[in-house]
């Protein structure tokens, strides 16, 4: 069976490679952060797609229960 080279965990910035082990503690922290705040810009984008549903589908029923103009 051949062996499967595991990669380290790794980041790139500015087209440099960075081994996540090597970072100072300052730049682990850093890091983590910025998951964090990416994280929750994906769960505030969700959510407004959620709202902006309902807001379509409220404005769709009010459409449907104004009287019809002939």
């Amino acid at each position: 069976m051949a062996k499967v080279k595991k990669e380290e965990p790794a980041i790139t910035v500015n087209g440099i490679k960075y081994l996540i082990a090597d970072l100072a503690e300052e730049a682990k922290t850093q890091f983590v952060n910025i998951q964090a705040a990416e994280s929750e810009i994906n769960r505030l984008q969700n959510q407004l797609a959620l709202a902006q549903t309902a807001r379509n589908a409220y404005q769709q029923a009010l459409f449907a229960a104004l009287p019809s103009q002939v």
